[in-house]
């Protein structure tokens, strides 16, 4: 299909788990297609044969993913442009339309006028991407396993709370070492510690992880002494912890098998080094930048990019009698909490960056404020690489 050739249908898909609703408009905004599509390859190649007999068609979902994969890959497959409208922009747009009403009819209209009408709304599917489903897919495990250790987290140190706490001050903030999980699952809590005593549990610990074994037990056995009632439940605690402990250590364990297989399907991405290149960058934090941003064209500005990550404070005014600005509230929440975490890190890995965070602090800024300016800062110097594809260069002190 000629590139140059002007687009003449807009294909909007409302998709569904096992049905879409399709709606095609030409240029003068006329329906030429408005019907149902079962969750079909055949059905869904006949519907894009008979449009492509019309002319240049651009196929638009509001679901690239999961339940819209199979309409992206058909189209893919018939060399067929693609492209999404985000879910917010959806909303909002749909609210300019008359009626109230919310039909799957409605909004795949909504989906292709506002392709036709407005393309700067809409996002590009980036065409052979295949590295960057496979990260959703990782990532997305990735997000459940570190949502479910840190349930098991809390419920550890809860229960730890709730019978022993001076025990709790000292295996909580460890609670993700191997040492402190392999004491936990094999002795349980205070009772099966005490009973252990301190020799029996620095050979576990220094089983699990020899560093810092002794110091480790010697304040589980001081803590032990702060103690010595029983509260209710501390029986069932104890039985409780270990199987808790477990689960904990095998999710940990899933985790980190799976950041091999991130760094595998990662290094397959042309944008990778660029983005392990900036400091306090890792593994995890590129793929999801990768899966949020792709190749950053979506984003004329680094500008638009920092607004969609949510870091671009929000200025209100009325007159001039109230004006100011302050922090969004909206915006893409994994991607801003993706250049939070590297900001935060990058506080020991980069002299510049541990030097602008310290000059906002110096101007009266709080800690997440600060980390917040650095992370827009940063995100300048991201959005930069990503376009030109090049690694990170560390700016060097001035020489006098």
């Amino acid at each position: 299909m000629d590139a140059d050739e002007p687009i003449t249908i807009w294909c909007g898909l409302d998709v569904g788990k096992s049905a879409h609703h399709a709606c095609a408009l030409d240029r003068q905004g006329h329906r030429v297609f408005d019907a149902e599509l079962p969750q079909d390859q055949e059905r869904l190649e006949r519907l894009f044969t008979e449009l492509a007999a019309r002319g240049r068609v651009l196929v638009v979902v509001d679901q690239p993913n999961t339940i819209g994969a199979l309409p992206v890959a058909v189209a893919r497959a018939m060399d067929i442009e693609v492209a999404y409208l985000p879910g917010l922009a959806m909303r909002r747009i749909a609210d300019l339309h008359p009626g109230s009403a919310k039909t799957d009819a409605r909004d795949a209209y909504v989906i292709a006028d506002s392709a036709r009408t407005m393309p700067h709304t809409l996002r590009r599917v980036d065409v052979g991407e295949d590295v960057l489903a496979e990260l959703k897919v990782l990532i997305g495990f990735d997000d459940d396993l570190a949502a479910e250790a840190t349930r098991l987290s809390n419920r550890i140190r809860g229960l730890l709370t709730q019978i022993f706490p001076a025990l709790e001050r000292i295996l909580g903030p460890r609670l993700h070492t191997k040492a402190v999980l392999a004491l936990i699952m094999k002795y349980g809590g205070p009772r099966g510690m005490a009973a252990a005593g301190r020799a029996r549990m620095i050979t576990t610990a220094t089983a699990a992880n020899r560093r810092g074994a002794a110091e480790l037990v010697d304040q589980i056995v001081s803590a032990l002494a702060e103690q010595t009632v029983t509260v209710p439940g501390a029986a069932a605690a104890e039985r409780v912890l270990p199987r808790l402990a477990k689960s904990l250590t095998e999710a940990l364990d899933q985790r980190a098998h799976l950041a091999a297989e991130v760094e595998q399907v990662l290094d397959a991405h042309p944008l990778a080094e660029v983005l392990t290149s900036m400091p306090g960058v890792g593994v995890r934090t590129a793929a999801r930048i990768l899966v949020e941003v792709g190749d950053a064209s979506t984003f004329r500005t680094s500008g638009h990019l920092a607004a969609y990550a949510g870091l671009a404070p929000v200025t209100r005014r009325s007159g001039t009698s109230i004006r100011g600005e302050f922090p969004a509230r909206s915006g893409n929440r994994h991607l801003k909490r993706a250049f939070f975490l590297s900001a935060f890190a990058a506080l020991r890995a980069d002299p510049a960056s541990r030097a602008y965070y310290d000059r906002k602090r110096a101007e009266g800024k709080k800690h997440n404020a600060a980390l917040i300016c650095l992370a827009r800062r940063r995100c300048d110097v991201l959005h930069a690489m990503i376009r030109t594809r090049t690694v990170y260069r560390p700016k060097l002190p001035a020489t006098s």
